[in-house]
């Protein structure tokens, strides 16, 4: 079996698989960080927006936080504009807990960026 492994044969099996895979990993990173700027560059482009929306719901999403690393939260809000179309826009902590269900109130949005919420 050692033989095998370090023969042509087994070298060239190695060198494949790890350019596919190292292609692969680069090929991922260079996606998200193009799908990131992208959207970055689309909200910049977009006009600010300030609508009456109702808060539908609210949700958050932890990760990490096993072993010795810290915990991240992500915080959600759906709000509803008047047309009945929905959106879900991420919100920092503090004004999350602002926040309740069925509140009422003028959304100021830019793309997918939340601005603020002032409640009637």
């Amino acid at each position: 079996m050692d033989s095998f492994m370090f023969s042509g044969i087994g070298t060239g099996i190695f060198f494949t698989f790890f350019i596919l895979i190292f292609t692969l990993v680069i090929g991922t990173f260079i996606f998200v960080a193009i799908k990131g700027i992208s959207e970055w560059s689309k909200n910049n482009q977009s006009p600010v927006l300030t609508v009456p929306a109702e808060v539908v719901t609210k949700r958050t999403q932890t990760s990490g936080g096993s072993g010795d690393s810290s915990a991240r939260t992500r915080y959600f809000v759906t709000f509803q504009v008047q047309s009945g179309d929905r959106m879900e826009l991420g919100v920092d902590g503090s004004e999350f807990g602002l926040l309740a269900e069925e509140d009422l109130g003028m959304l100021t949005f830019q793309g997918t960026r939340f601005k603020g919420f002032e409640r009637k």
